[in-house]
């Protein structure tokens, strides 16, 4: 069940193996927010930016592949790099790619303020430039 204690570090790991993959292809901003405690319908959000439409498909590829690498597969993609923000679903955890634009538009960091931010690896953020 999403958000129990169980799947918890199960999940974190699927966060934490999304979050290092965009930040090895230049993603902007990468957070990972741990939603647990707030909703039942998932573990963490994994959000990062692309600078350009071609950008988003390769951080959206690298992130399946990075993901599938660790045995996970997404139950459901929505988007397209034409709407400028793609959902993947992994059930405990949800990654949003976005421009630039629409991550600012819908500010999902703003709308889920009370979520801690996860920390991961710090080489990682740093690859990935500026990083929250």
């Amino acid at each position: 069940m999403p958000g129990s204690d169980a799947n918890h570090a199960g999940s974190r790991e699927i966060a934490v193996t999304a979050a290092r993959a965009a930040a090895a292809k230049q993603a902007v901003h990468v957070t990972i927010l741990d939603v647990h405690g707030l909703i039942v319908i998932t573990d963490y959000f994994v959000i990062c930016s692309g600078q350009t439409d071609r950008q988003i498909k390769t951080l959206v590829e690298e992130v399946e592949k990075a993901v599938r690498d660790i045995g996970e597969k997404p139950i459901r993609r929505e988007g397209d790099t034409d709407s400028h923000w793609v959902l993947l679903d992994y059930i405990d955890v949800v990654v949003h790619v976005f421009a630039q634009e629409e991550r600012e538009y819908y500010d999902l960091e703003r709308l889920w303020r009370d979520a801690p931010r996860l920390g991961w690896d710090a080489t990682d953020q740093a690859a990935a430039g500026s990083l929250d």
